[in-house]
């Protein structure tokens, strides 16, 4: 949904559809398939009817934990999200839904998922989830991200944690497999998300969180988001070399790190905000398509 220039011109929306706002569904999906990746690459072979099942409960604990975090960052950030053209449409920022109402709802999904995942799955991988809540909506929300411009690096252990999750549901354990998931997408995380605070800035900087661009400025932010695409191309290589993955995963890891540095390589030599527009869209296409290299790549023999 694109963001409107005033909140005031919105009509209001359903009730239902206000809660299901709150969990922020695009970003849970992504999570939940994250998670699932490391479900699968925790499984040897075809999964079998009991795996598949497990699989499937797993995945909706994980996403209403998931909702719980989105909805919490939603109640916390509501006078931030209101300062933000990007965020301002939220029903919490427009004062539609109460901090009670977003609070129970929060919590409610938060004990679901977490009773779900504690009966259904394992302890293991509840107390993972239930930590990562824990993370992501008190650690990162509240502490980090109003305190620091490396919030997004230090917050971004809570965002690399599904495919840990995933891989805890399935073999009860976390393995060294899960650990190499984990740094992907926590090295992923800032040069993917600093490409959208570079065309945002004046967004933050009226939100008044210390933002890399804002504290830093365009230049040097520029410049972390390169380095960290170097970085996470040898990260990306670590599957290979762990022997988690074959020679399809290892083609789809150079073709698409490649086009990530190439984003920001051009980022760094000449800034636009179309330029950072396209290099954020083209990290979420990056991560989708090499966990689905990491799943195809499973199966073949």
């Amino acid at each position: 949904m694109s963001a409107p220039t005033t909140t005031a011109t919105l009509p209001s929306m359903p009730l239902w559809k206000q809660y299901y706002v709150l969990t922020k569904p695009r970003v849970v999906q992504l999570i939940v398939f994250c998670a699932l990746i490391g479900m699968v690459l925790a499984v040897p072979g075809l999964p079998d009817g009991a795996a598949l099942q497990r699989m499937l409960i797993a995945c909706i604990g994980i996403w209403l934990v998931a909702a719980a975090a989105a909805a919490f960052n939603c109640l916390v950030e509501k006078a931030i999200d209101a300062r933000m053209r990007r965020t301002s449409w939220r029903p919490t920022a427009r004062g539609e839904l109460s901090a009670n109402q977003a609070l129970v709802f929060s919590a409610l999904l938060c004990a679901l998922g977490s009773a779900v995942l504690y009966l259904w799955v394992n302890p293991l991988t509840m107390w993972l989830t239930f930590a990562t809540f824990v993370g992501y909506a008190i650690i990162y929300t509240v502490i980090l991200k109003p305190l620091t411009p490396q919030n997004i690096v230090i917050g971004g252990a809570s965002g690399a944690m599904p495919p840990v999750l995933g891989w805890a549901a399935m073999a009860n354990a976390v393995e060294p497999q899960a650990l190499i998931l984990f740094l992907i997408i926590f090295l992923w995380t800032p040069p993917h998300f600093w490409a959208l605070a570079l065309y945002r800035v004046e967004d933050y900087r009226k939100s008044g969180l210390p933002m890399l661009p804002v504290t830093h400025g365009n230049e040097f932010t520029r410049l972390q988001v390169l380095l960290y695409t170097f970085v996470l191309l040898a990260a990306c290589l670590l599957p290979y070399i762990y022997r988690m993955s074959g020679w399809l995963y290892l083609v789809a890891a150079l073709v698409l790190n490649a086009g990530f540095i190439g984003h920001a390589f051009k980022l760094w030599r000449q800034y636009s905000d179309a330029l950072a527009r396209k290099t954020f869209r083209f990290s979420l296409i990056h991560l989708s398509l090499l966990f689905a290299a990491l799943l195809v790549d499973h199966y073949l023999p």
